[in-house]
């Protein structure tokens, strides 16, 4: 396959990419910087404009493009960003699907757990409903403009939770796991929908091709995990000590409605299209994910 990418710069894009060329397969990237490569091409989302004549001449789009969540503290107009560059990066892409003499056979579009809202104690598959919430409304904006692509194209709304590697969520949790600080956040019973990297990416692969899913595909590990379990899963393999507690009042006072939206929430989600379409999870628990991790950095 061709494969355009959106975000290939990112830390799953750039995971993707590397999968995706061993395999096989021919990458192009969207960039917002002039291109250097044959393989680059310029983009500028806010402004909805990208060359459509590339959607003839690639056989799939994935977009992973979107202001970072990890970024602190959400502030009203962080909080407008993080929509805005969702739907513009989205509808950019959409547009010019429709605007192409053929349009490419497949789009995985990013998409997140934050769909479902704080559910403590629902098991939560692709069927259950929307949340509530401001990532849940973000996330329903998202996956509507995702699916403005042309109805000949198969679209994929790829719903996932903390990624597991060399940034993003572990980016700041690493670091305090090797310094003894790692603790229960809250009750540290709330469940958090994890996937490491690996698998992550492995999943989008599987999607472009060996998979014939449409819709909502929650991408996160096979066997649930709490922020306890995660979180000590860390700070085993960082062979450091556990329990250095965040109380949940200091976390809402901190971070406020990201504190709530991101560390608080409870989302016990099941991957229950890709397993039963058959795909395999390298890391099945998230200590096999910490442990991998710890091992590569």
């Amino acid at each position: 396959m061709r494969v355009l990418i959106a975000g290939a710069s990112g830390m799953i894009g750039t995971e993707l990419s590397a999968q995706l060329t061993a395999a096989g397969h021919e990458v192009w990237r969207l960039v917002r910087r002039r291109p250097t490569t044959d393989s680059e091409f310029n983009w500028a989302p806010a402004a909805r404009m990208v060359d459509f004549t590339l959607m003839e001449r690639v056989d799939a789009v994935v977009n992973l493009a979107g202001a970072s969540l990890s970024r602190l503290p959400w502030t009203k107009a962080y909080e407008r960003q993080i929509l805005s560059s969702r739907l513009e990066a989205t509808h950019t892409l959409t547009d010019a699907m429709r605007m192409a003499g053929r349009a490419p056979a497949v789009f995985v579009s990013g998409s997140a757990v934050g769909y479902y809202g704080d559910r403590p104690g629902q098991k939560l598959t692709e069927n259950a409903i929307k949340g509530t919430g401001f990532l849940s409304d973000v996330v329903a904006a998202w996956e509507t403009a995702a699916h403005l692509a042309p109805e000949k194209t198969r679209v994929i709304t790829a719903r996932t939770g903390v990624v597991i590697g060399r940034g993003g969520a572990m980016k700041p949790l690493l670091p305090l796991a090797r310094l003894g600080l790692a603790g229960p956040i809250g009750t540290g019973g709330q469940h958090w929908p994890w996937v490491s990297l690996h698998d992550e990416a492995a999943a989008i692969v599987h999607l472009l091709g060996a998979s014939t899913l449409s819709g909502p595909v929650n991408i996160t590990g096979p066997t649930p995990a709490t922020a306890d379990q995660l979180l000590r899963a860390l700070a085993t393999a960082a062979h450091r000590p556990y329990g250095f507690p965040l109380p949940e009042k200091v976390v809402t006072l901190a971070l406020r409605e990201a504190g709530h939206e991101l560390l608080l929430s409870s989302q016990k989600v099941i991957p229950e299209k890709l397993l039963a379409d058959g795909f395999t999870f390298r890391d099945a628990t998230v200590q096999d994910a910490m442990n991998r991790l710890l091992r590569a950095v």
